[in-house]
């Protein structure tokens, strides 16, 4: 049995963090519970218009749907091209700015500046930039080195407009991910490093065996958050693409915020909603016991 003295200090470290507690009820788990039961009706915005209990009808009705499911694989895509790329770039340029080069902190500023623009500038930008006739990759493309015939239509079709958004998604997020890995990487004890060179160990062996086990924890928790940020993507698909041509490009943050407040089916949008929040729930939860160590698993 506790001693009252311990069960003082457990009752101060609830009291602290009770106000932290509430603000994520009230921000996060209220919006999803309510989310829930507006899935399960036929929801009207008029007060006075009472809304029609469907059960899991909107689920069903996802589960049906061919622009979900191409909404999803679009979601899949972005994911398996993007996380992938900002974590292995993001590493790499937090390798070499660990090391003592020239002006690093002018690099480290450089590499870190696309994470602070904003995505609605870097979006229009990287539109234009994709843009058919006019755009800067088309006439490099076509009339610069000539290695097309014609110019791409790159946001009119599926799989091109996808490799844009991606590229679009990789070049904002490698700051991100390099700055967290610089900052476990600067933790990792120089000791350990000089005594792998000691014993001969070349640099890709002291990174694998020395620099790698010392950031796991860094790797997996940016991983699961590249994951999440992939699910979510919404502003770049909304200005470069809308979603288009022919919901080609939808993905489901895209496709949740059409039907809820172009074609005010809340309850649609909302069983999307929850779709999604259970996806990215059972991807979080599976990356973490991924990215365990032997150690941690029981």
């Amino acid at each position: 049995m506790p001693t009252a003295r311990r069960r003082r200090e457990i009752g101060t470290a609830y009291l602290f963090l009770a106000p932290g507690f509430l603000l994520f009820a009230l921000v996060v788990l209220y919006p999803i519970v309510r989310a829930f039961q507006i899935s399960l009706y036929n929801w009207s915005i008029v007060s006075a218009i009472p809304s029609q209990f469907l059960g899991f009808h909107n689920y069903n009705r996802a589960f049906h749907d061919p622009i979900f499911w191409r909404a999803l694989a679009n979601t899949g895509f972005y994911m398996a091209v993007t996380v992938p790329a900002q974590i292995v770039l993001g590493l790499a340029a937090a390798v070499l700015l660990d090391a003592r080069i020239p002006a690093r902190g002018l690099f480290r500023t450089l590499y870190y500046l696309p994470v602070v623009t904003s995505w609605v500038v870097v979006s229009l930008l990287f539109r234009y930039l994709f843009i058919t006739d006019g755009g800067l990759i088309n006439w490099i493309l076509h009339d610069g080195l000539h290695l097309t015939s014609h110019n791409i239509n790159w946001l009119g079709q599926r799989w091109t407009a996808m490799l844009a958004l991606s590229i679009l998604g990789i070049w904002k997020g490698i700051g991100w991910s390099m700055l967290i890995f610089l900052a476990a990487l600067q933790g990792v004890p120089r000791e350990l490093q000089e005594a792998a060179a000691v014993d001969g160990a070349q640099a890709w062996a002291r990174f694998r065996a020395v620099s790698l086990p010392a950031i796991w924890s860094a790797l997996t928790f940016v991983t699961v958050m590249l994951v999440i940020g992939s699910f979510t993507i919404f502003i770049s698909v909304y200005l470069m693409t809308g979603g288009g041509p022919l919901d080609e490009t939808q993905v489901l943050f895209t496709y949740m915020y059409r039907q809820a407040f172009s074609f005010l089916d809340f309850g649609y949008g909302s069983a999307l909603a929850f779709t999604l929040t259970l996806i990215v729930f059972v991807l979080s939860l599976a990356q973490l016991r991924l990215f365990r160590r032997p150690a941690e698993v029981r």
